[in-house]
């Protein structure tokens, strides 16, 4: 199964605006980081390495709105850090609801039962929790035992309040196909989460743990042998079929980095969410100012082994817009 309908026909109705206006680079999903704080030190986030005094700073709800309206995304994930560490976190979503956005709020989910009553259960309104594995290799992964019980209960605590939860989760080179398979299952059929996200791990440049991302031919042979036998069919995974058979080598495709930009207390950051070459004050200055074809496998050597949802899932959305064939696969799959 692919992303929910609700999802597919708000971002297919943005898509076709964009076409007829003729605008040529614009944004599916905005990655917004109102903080870098963080209760957790996960092997393969770097973000709690920036300055003690960025880690302290907060993004003023106003700024975090405006910069939504600036880009004209339709769906927003906001990120960090931990975004439930952010005093008013709740107006941030609140806000972009009122403003008609479907609203991604990524979290560890250990602080969430202590914050869930801040919300409201919406219908354009989720919870994504990380969930990169089952107990034990998820505790590896945030490096502190105890998390995974905590994420499941919380989970469990959200969908009794009426909340829809998602999930994400990161496979590293320490993977194998039957872990994929194990993790997705029980996300899929014991938590029964609304949707999942996955992606292949890329080497984010200030995480602790460079050991273990994985390369393209190690991620196409991971999610080829996984997705074998129809299995990611039963999954009710947040992609669109094309990005899930780039995965597993049957399509390639070209990154298309200002697909889903991020935007933090830095600014908007250059070129993605993962390469920090920079910032810009403006939506428009992001664009103007960004050598977009300077970046990709081929161009930079730092995009060689990528294959990250952020970069290529807008090139799986587009083309699949483009077809009438793959269109009604996507309508099919939701």
């Amino acid at each position: 199964m692919a992303m929910p309908l609700r999802q597919n026909l708000k971002v297919g109705s943005y898509l076709m605006k964009q076409k007829v206006r003729g605008v040529e680079k614009y944004p599916l999903v905005l990655e917004l980081e109102p903080l870098f704080a963080c209760n957790l030190k996960c092997a393969g986030c770097g973000k709690i390495q920036q300055p003690h005094t960025l880690l302290k700073q907060r993004m003023p709800v106003e700024q975090a709105i405006a910069a939504v309206e600036e880009c004209g995304a339709p769906v927003v994930s906001i990120a960090g850090g931990e975004p439930l560490m952010h005093p008013e976190i709740e107006k941030i979503v609140d806000g972009l609801i009122e403003r008609g956005r479907i609203v991604l709020l990524c979290t560890n989910a250990v602080l969430l039962p202590k914050h869930i009553d801040r919300f409201t259960a919406h219908r354009d309104f989720s919870f994504i929790v990380h969930l990169d594995g089952l107990q034990e290799r998820h505790d590896e992964s945030v490096c502190k035992d105890g998390v995974f019980d905590q994420a499941v209960a919380a989970i469990k605590l959200a969908q009794s309040r009426g909340f829809r939860v998602m999930t994400n989760t990161t496979f590293f080179s320490t993977d194998t196909p039957a872990d994929v398979i194990s993790v997705l299952d029980y996300i899929n059929d014991e938590l029964g989460a609304d949707n999942m996200q996955i992606s292949p791990g890329y080497a984010y440049g200030k995480a602790p743990d460079q050991e273990h991302f994985l390369g393209v031919s190690q991620t196409r042979a991971l999610f080829a042998e996984a997705f074998a036998e129809g299995r990611r069919k039963k999954w009710r995974l947040n992609h669109s079929p094309l990005f899930l058979d780039f995965l597993e080598g049957k399509r390639d495709f070209e990154c298309t980095p200002w697909g889903i930009p991020s935007y933090s207390l830095l600014g908007w950051q250059k070129p993605c969410y993962l390469l920090d070459d920079g910032y810009a004050a403006t939506w428009q200055e992001y664009l103007d100012t960004t050598d977009f074809e300077a970046y990709g496998r081929g161009n930079d050597e730092r995009c060689a082994n990528c294959m990250a949802h952020c970069g290529y899932e807008p090139t799986a959305v587009l083309a699949t817009m483009s077809s009438l064939k793959e269109s009604l696969r996507a309508a099919v799959a939701s």
